[in-house]
């Protein structure tokens, strides 16, 4: 694909932070915008394993205490989260429920596939986390121990599981995770930070990474290339 046609295809306005970051060097600019793509897709991949252990990790607990159909029965007349304030996700809940059980013969499993990152993120907000009955701290055994300075509380979690959604959406919007934020310099630092964050929730759940990433962590590779072009 030569330049003028790269142009149309990705929109000259889109490209221009990737121009300036690499002081009006074409070739650069393209490598830098083909690295971002590829660092992007890494990075979600580990998102894409962090939202599947930690669904599972709070499925295992929920279902434990609230029985397998806890999604479903959440949203009933008197469930948990039918409530005022946890109506956002019961409207969530609500429909998915509503398509798997238009679509297929429902189960809990289906209906838990369907769930996006941003409903176990919200397990974690105050007024879930109560509703749920203030177990789900236990998704995360190796979690520090709270002091005095920093609590390693509910709201924590909720604040690292909601960085790293921010994170999901900028990739899944095609927004660039190779700069400084809401700059054109070239930087790395924001990806080796929630790289960070994600395998450190990882730890804190128990969760050995090196079998299921074994082939797809390039991460810190990709940011030294992207470092040092």
């Amino acid at each position: 694909m030569d330049y003028s046609n790269f142009l149309i295809a990705v929109s000259s306005e889109r490209f221009s932070r990737y121009l300036t970051a690499c002081g009006g060097n074409k070739s650069r600019a393209v490598r830098l915008y083909r690295l971002n793509q590829v660092l992007s897709r890494e990075m979600f991949s580990i998102v894409s394993c962090l939202e599947v252990g930690l669904r599972n990790r709070i499925d295992c607990f929920m279902s434990s205490t609230h029985g397998a159909d806890w999604l479903r029965d959440s949203i009933l007349p008197g469930g948990m989260f039918d409530n005022r304030m946890t109506q956002s996700t019961k409207k969530i809940i609500e429909k998915v429920y509503n398509e798997v059980s238009s679509k297929s013969h429902y189960t809990p499993s289906k209906m838990l596939s369907k769930m996006e990152f941003g409903i176990w993120k919200y397990m974690y907000a105050g007024p879930q986390y109560t509703a749920s009955g203030r177990i789900l701290l236990k998704v995360f055994p190796n979690k520090p121990t709270s002091t005095k300075i920093l609590r390693y509380d509910h709201s924590f979690i909720f604040g690292e599981l909601n960085e790293i959604n921010e994170l999901r959406n900028r990739i899944a919007h095609n927004e660039p995770i190779c700069f400084k934020p809401n700059t054109a310099e070239k930087s790395t630092s924001y990806a080796k930070v929630m790289y960070e964050k994600m395998f450190q929730l990882l730890s804190w759940m128990n969760i050995e990474t090196k079998p299921i990433l074994k082939h797809i962590n390039h991460v810190k590779l990709i940011c030294r290339i992207i470092d040092h072009l």
